[in-house]
């Protein structure tokens, strides 16, 4: 709880830093962002709580503060509840209520990422080839007739990883033209890739056997066993990942123009467009190891964002990575909570809600969200 808590606390502050250094024009504005995201942090503090008191057997708000706190070092509270509570809140709701929460600020913030780098509203984590290498990797994980684990950490996962950082090095070293890396050769390279990538996992997947239902229900993503150890691993990462993104919101702004003018503004931008690919490649490669493929996040999140609070990259990207994961843990609930003791594939839920809404936002708006 104290990690994601201090990393949002963080963005807030550079938000902040930032606007305050630059002296927007507008001060109306500035002041409207920051409220909205100090509200989205104290939304998302509420969700986590809401959702961990929630399940298959609810437990009281006021219960579960008081499990929550009892874990803090030095602070002691009498026992008033059932051991039962303790553990389903501790090792079972919590860490996939975290995860969920990191998974859904990683695809949100990557997608926004990529959309500024291409220059594309479409974009969105999946677009060259993450997805495709992660289920590839993931399906051989569940393939190769092994029960060990590395580090507590199941073979589907560690390969899901690797397939997915693998298919995103393949497709940068076909992208590359020289020392430049333009991007529509980049998208060329990533749906080639994909779609050879998804008819490898296509074969495998009906050849299978007894593991199709494994497979296919990774594939549709969902947390259905998570371990504290997944979002220890996770944590750093995305952390890190998204503290980098956020530090190039300016650079991404600028980027918008043609890349001559941004070049003649200061930004390095094959540098730029390096450092931010591999690093949004990287936070999604790691979310989607452990949630299996969790489409419309990325796509839904970034557009709703520009679409209620504008473009700047500078708070599109802070407020993505609040909305994310207050709209991941939220449909990690509904998946497991709507059809009780069945759990409804998570990217099932993300799709049936996201695009909705993200249909109302557009026919309010009705301008152009680039």
């Amino acid at each position: 709880m104290v990690g994601p808590v201090s990393v949002l606390s963080m963005y807030l502050a550079i938000v902040m830093i930032a606007e305050k250094k630059n002296n927007y024009a507008n001060p109306v504005k500035w002041r409207g962002r920051l409220l909205a995201a100090v509200f989205l942090f104290i939304l998302l503090l509420m969700v986590i709580f809401f959702a961990i008191s929630l399940g298959s057997s609810s437990i009281p708000l006021e219960k579960t503060l008081s499990i929550i706190i009892s874990q803090i070092p030095f602070i002691s509270i009498p026992e008033a509840w059932e051991g039962t509570m303790e553990t389903v809140i501790i090792n079972l709701r919590m860490p996939r209520v975290l995860l969920a929460g990191l998974t859904g600020a990683a695809l949100a913030v990557a997608g926004a990422t990529y959309q500024g780098l291409f220059r594309n509203p479409l974009a969105d984590p999946y677009l060259i080839g993450v997805s495709q290498g992660a289920g590839l990797g993931a399906v051989i994980g569940f393939l190769i007739p092994l029960s060990s684990s590395f580090w507590s950490l199941n073979l589907v996962s560690v390969f899901a990883f690797i397939g997915g950082l693998g298919a995103v090095f393949v497709v940068y070293s076909l992208g590359k033209v020289g020392k430049s890396l333009p991007m529509t050769t980049l998208i060329l390279a990533g749906v080639a890739l994909g779609a050879f990538l998804s008819a490898i996992t296509s074969y495998l997947l009906i050849t299978s056997g007894e593991s199709f239902h494994g497979m296919s229900s990774w594939l549709m993503g969902g947390f259905s066993s998570p371990k504290w150890v997944h979002v220890w691993i996770t944590l750093p990462v995305i952390i890190l990942g998204s503290l980098i993104i956020c530090l190039h919101g300016r650079s991404l702004n600028v980027m918008q123009f043609d890349e001559e003018q941004a070049q003649q503004l200061g930004i390095n931008v094959e540098r730029t467009k390096r450092i931010l690919l591999v690093v949004a490649t990287l936070i999604t490669a790691a979310a989607v190891s452990f949630g299996g493929i969790i489409g419309f996040v990325g796509i839904i999140i970034p557009h709703a964002v520009r679409l209620i609070w504008g473009p700047d990259f500078r708070f599109l990207l802070p407020l993505s990575i609040l909305c994310g994961s207050i709209f991941l843990i939220l449909a990690d609930l509904l998946a497991r909570t709507v059809m009780p003791p069945t759990e409804i594939p998570l990217g099932i839920v993300t799709a049936f809600f996201g695009a909705p809404f993200f249909l109302y936002l557009l026919k309010r708006k009705k301008k152009a969200v680039f």
